[in-house]
């Protein structure tokens, strides 16, 4: 028997992609800015840089995901903040190369399209994106029945940002007898999630309400990946920052040897600050060892600056300003850089 085959046959649906671009096309118009000169629909997208106001600019980039932190959204149905975790993520990789961000793109992939759940995720890309002040200029969605099962999706994004070169934050200036200042996590950001849907592997103990906490486990997992570009665009500001660590996966020290000279050692002070409770329910709850927390998690340690030991106290006294106090009772450094 002879059966007609179609594109729509086949699991891909272009009419529901048309509709997606139309009800996103007006959020994503709130995040262009003058530099912005063209609008979503062709082929590329075109961005104009004012180098005017630059001597000797440098771009930066970086491409990222949100990791399997889509499956819990996913799992639980809700789907409005894991496009700002996406840009946050992005943003963070760049700032603490001296950058400011530019503007953003994202690729959103599934088995089979649902719009109304798709708006939600660029909702949240356009939250981060105009908290940012970037601009997201373009994108791409791909329907991949076959590959994609059930309720699956991936997202991606790529972010370009800007820095004078004589500004340009890295390893070159950490020396012996620097020190670590650690800046507060918003939870586990984007990072450990595939060790937590290990230990919670159903929706009964994702939706448990843990000690310390005033609210389900859902809620806390979902917490939004902390931006940390205003912050470190302040100090930068005032202070000379010889390097700073963005806490992603690999943990506190996995990340911030990536911007430390290879023949200097890191120490780590594990109780110069209090460990969030989410952190401890993992630990606990997934008879997860030490030392696997470590290398999983930030811990509740997001970013990371390394100054020269004498501005160490000033510094702390200009986050304080800024209400960065990650500390407790403990307001000091979590570590310091020797031979």
């Amino acid at each position: 028997m002879y059966v007609k085959a179609s594109y729509k046959s086949s699991g891909v649906n272009i009419s529901e992609a048309d509709k997606f671009v139309d009800k996103i096309k007006p959020l994503v118009k709130k995040t262009f800015t003058k530099n912005v000169l063209s609008g979503i629909g062709n082929f590329g997208a075109f961005y104009k840089i004012d180098l005017k106001k630059f001597k000797d600019p440098v771009f930066v980039s970086s491409v990222d995901g949100v990791g399997t932190k889509l499956k819990i959204a996913a799992d639980l149905k809700k789907f409005d903040t894991i496009g700002e975790d996406l840009v946050n993520h992005c943003v963070n990789d760049i700032a603490v190369c001296g950058a400011v961000p530019m503007y953003f793109l994202d690729y959103y992939a599934t088995g089979k399209l649902r719009s109304n759940d798709a708006v939600e995720v660029v909702k949240g890309i356009v939250r981060g994106c105009r908290n940012n002040n970037c601009s997201l200029i373009g994108g791409e969605t791909a329907e991949m029945p076959g590959l994609y099962h059930g309720n699956d999706f991936d997202l991606a994004g790529a972010i370009v940002g800007i820095v004078e070169q004589s500004k340009i934050v890295n390893s070159k200036n950490v020396k012996p007898g620097n020190v670590l200042i650690g800046l507060q996590s918003n939870g586990l950001h984007t990072n450990g999630y595939s060790l937590v849907r290990k230990i919670f592997n159903d929706s009964k103990k994702l939706n448990q309400t843990f000690e310390e906490s005033n609210g389900k486990l859902s809620d806390e997992l979902l917490k939004v990946h902390r931006s940390y570009l205003n912050i470190i665009q302040s100090s930068l500001g005032k202070f000379k920052i010889n390097s700073i660590s963005h806490i992603t996966g690999g943990g506190i020290i996995g990340n911030t040897k990536r911007v430390v000279p290879k023949d200097l050692k890191i120490n780590i002070d594990w109780n110069a600050w209090k460990r969030p409770a989410v952190f401890k329910l993992i630990k606990k709850s997934g008879n997860v060892s030490e030392a696997d927390m470590r290398k999983t998690f930030n811990l509740g340690i997001g970013l990371i600056f390394i100054v020269n030991k004498n501005t160490a106290d000033e510094f702390m006294k200009h986050l304080k300003s800024k209400k960065e106090n990650p500390y407790s009772r403990k307001y000091k450094p979590v570590g310091s850089i020797n031979h």
